[in-house]
């Protein structure tokens, strides 16, 4: 029997492309090959903050998925965008200036609408990846009968543009990574008649794990927190480094703070905050088992895939309680506490830090979640059920 032929659209695709949204449509891209025909419609950018054509357009593969990269028409200047977006956030809107807002915010690739468009019939499933980028909001409405939206969606002012809205109405089918996820857009797009599944991904450790190959190559002792993502306002950094150094200047105890990921805003000198930049695969996971406690202040995640990675690991997290899906990811596997003002982050690392016992008891019921939830098995059958109904 010939396997379905199924195309993911995403904004950025490759080896060397990080974020969360992206890295679970290439997991998942990869990990369907073994039931399906899968082929990625991609762009030729790499940084999500400019939309730069950095790959090759054309035709490639890479760990046997079939990619279809195209030109952006248009690089951003990501400080003007930055600018334009929050004064066109305070005003009054037309929907017509909100989809120029999308169109403007990109990653815009006509050649890509195109081939969309030209490749109805050629797919049997459309899967679009994040609800926000022109990717999506371009291309799905051309093959909308077909397709699959992997919302990615936050509580941030975006979701509630009457565009976003028109566009979470139009999927034959949607899937969330968490059901607070579901909750949330579900509340705010009015979208429940279309038919909706959780389904996140699979999670495997690597089986050459040392803690003590991280601490050595990079000089650190002792205890430690540690934050792996995109060191940005946008990820609630400025707040971390606030409340790690106002925890440092009240307790003589040593105690680091390891930023892992790319800087988008300037750090401050001091000896016990040690940026590594972007890290392989490796040292994200040698580094996970080696930290006391990982701490995530973001305020807005859909799914957090790097806190399930440190449970893998079996360590704690700490998690910024007003972002209601690492909350609720906290609560659901009793493996991480969350704070919402500077007196609870304190309080609850000091506790953390002094009781090794919670630690590992935490680190442990966060693995045991983990390997329950997010198993490969479980979400690929998930994933053959929703096509054998789409295909029926």
């Amino acid at each position: 029997m010939t396997k379905p032929r199924i195309a993911i659209v995403v904004q950025r695709y490759g080896a060397e492309v990080n974020g969360g949204a992206e890295a679970a449509a290439r997991s998942i891209a990869e990990h369907l090959t073994s039931v399906v025909d899968v082929h990625v419609i991609t762009t030729c950018a790499v940084n999500y903050t400019t939309w730069e054509n950095v790959y090759s357009p054309g035709e490639s593969y890479l760990n046997n998925v079939h990619i279809h990269r195209f030109l952006v028409d248009k690089a951003r200047n990501w400080t003007q965008s930055q600018k334009w977006t929050g004064r066109f956030l305070l005003r009054d809107r037309t929907l017509d200036e909100e989809i120029d807002w999308i169109r403007n915010e990109g990653p815009f690739s006509t050649p890509l609408i195109q081939f969309i468009k030209q490749s109805e019939s050629r797919f049997d499933v459309f899967i679009f990846f994040t609800y926000l980028y022109a990717t999506t909001f371009f291309g799905l409405p051309l093959v909308a009968e077909k397709s699959v939206l992997v919302t990615a969606a936050h509580d941030e002012p975006f979701l509630y543009m009457e565009a976003y809205r028109s566009l979470l109405q139009m999927p034959r089918q949607i899937i969330y990574l968490t059901q607070a996820e579901q909750e949330l857009v579900t509340r705010v797009a009015g979208n429940g008649r279309i038919p909706s599944d959780v389904i996140a991904l699979g999670l495997e450790a690597p089986t050459d794990i040392s803690p003590e190959r991280f601490r050595e190559k990079y000089g650190i002792q002792g205890d430690f927190l540690l934050y792996s993502g995109r060191i940005s306002e946008a990820k609630n950094i400025p707040e971390l480094l606030d409340y790690f150094l106002r925890y440092r200047a009240s307790r003589s105890e040593p105690l680091k703070l390891v930023l892992m990921g790319q800087a988008h805003i300037p750090l401050p000198t001091h000896p016990d905050i040690i940026p590594l930049g972007f890290v392989s695969e490796q040292d994200k996971f040698d580094g996970l088992s080696a930290a006391t406690v990982f701490v995530l202040p973001s305020l807005f995640e859909s799914l957090s895939i790097i806190i399930l990675e440190a449970w893998l690991m079996e360590t704690p997290v700490l998690v910024n309680g007003r972002c209601q899906v690492t909350k609720q990811q906290c609560r659901y596997s009793n493996g991480g506490l969350h704070y919402t003002s500077y007196d609870e982050f304190e309080a609850l690392l000091s506790t953390l830090l002094r009781t090794p016992q919670l630690r590992q008891h935490l680190g442990k019921q966060g693995q045991q979640f983990v390997h329950q939830h997010y198993n490969w098995e479980t979400t690929l059958a998930k994933y053959q059920a929703l096509f054998t109904k789409m295909l029926a």
